[in-house]
């Protein structure tokens, strides 16, 4: 076989990107370990999933959109939503913190089918309606309050401040294990489960799922569902770290999701993910954060336009891997 048809089948591996993205993570990481004093300690690989543990959360939301074809930029502020209800509730009402937890987790369930259904049902852009979300929850949180709240909660805060030791000298938090156990439940969902299937399916070509006889519109609603789900239960996360309400919280965290979720080889277009790819996404982003700490005399900004050249530099490559799949498909 000659090396040109071994590459093609390389490429045309529905793996290639997520090994791209692993490869990529590998040498940004050696690159740090190479320049800065103390990059090679546990910790700092632990703090990459310590700090966006929210982040991870909402990226498996939005995968599972992006995989039908579909978009929702109202993550962010359903995350800031979460934490002012967490926040307003637990400080001026005395809630117990496990039912306020479950409260806002409903609140997400409720919030994401509600935008599902009106997408579905009455054909309306995805983006629109998302739109709409952002501004609606964004606003809400800003009606409960435009001051931060503090959360005080005792249960909360110890929680929060929980250590889970891995090596002695290196931890994780309460947040990291909500985030990976969210990971691998979802990772099972989409690969072993009917409504996984016809995720996918729906994704790679809709009319063709419809003449299957796919439950199309109510998978529509499940996907935006479980994205609202993972918003709220990101936002729980997220305010585990920041124990406080506000309405600035989280602003842009969609678009960060968006782009950890393609950078981890998840087609706009949809019908193709792999979700432990877009963990490697989101560490790509922290090791970037990471490098701006250490080096001390670069703006935070840095990480934004890095990550725009890098979601560039993915969507072209997966624009030439669409190519190239067609073309072998049509020579054979």
């Amino acid at each position: 076989m000659s090396f040109k048809k071994i590459w093609e089948r390389i490429v045309d591996s529905k793996y290639f990107s997520f090994g791209v993205t692993i490869v990529l993570f590998g040498i940004l990481y050696a690159i740090g370990i190479l320049n800065f004093k103390g990059f090679s300690k546990s910790q700092v690989f632990f703090n990459l999933f310590i700090d966006n543990a929210a982040l991870i959360i909402a990226t498996v939301g939005i995968t599972f959109v992006l995989l039908i074809g579909g978009i929702d930029i109202s993550i962010g502020s359903v995350v800031a939503l979460t934490c002012m209800v967490s926040a307003q509730l637990m400080e001026n009402t005395k809630l117990d913190a496990g039912i306020v937890t479950i409260l806002v987790l409903i609140m997400g369930l409720a919030f994401g089918f509600i935008q599902g259904f009106l997408i579905t049902k009455f054909n309306m852009q995805p983006f629109i309606v998302t739109l709409a979300g952002q501004f609606f929850a964004r606003g809400l949180t800003c009606v409960i309050s435009t001051d931060t709240i503090n959360i005080t909660n005792e249960t909360y805060n110890a929680i929060a401040s929980a250590r889970i030791y891995l090596l002695p000298k290196g931890f994780i938090s309460a947040g990291v294990l909500i985030a990976i156990l969210t990971l691998i439940i979802s990772t099972i969902v989409l690969r072993y489960t009917k409504f996984g299937r016809n995720i996918y399916a729906l994704g790679g070509n809709e009319q063709s799922a419809l003449l299957m006889g796919l439950p199309t519109g109510k998978t529509k609603i499940a996907a935006y569902t479980v994205c609202g789900f993972c918003s709220s239960l990101a936002g729980v996360v997220y305010s585990l770290i920041m124990l406080s309400g506000y309405p600035l919280h989280a602003v842009g965290m969609e678009m960060d999701a968006i782009s950890s979720s393609v950078i981890g080889g998840t087609l706009l277009s949809g019908g193709v993910a792999f979700l432990p790819g877009t963990l490697f996404g989101v560490l790509i982003q922290g090791v970037i954060q990471t490098f701006i700490t250490f080096n001390g005399r670069l703006s935070a900004w840095w990480t934004r336009i890095v990550i725009a050249s890098l979601l560039c530099l993915f969507i072209v490559m997966q624009s030439l891997i669409t190519k190239n799949r067609k073309r072998i498909n049509s020579n054979n």
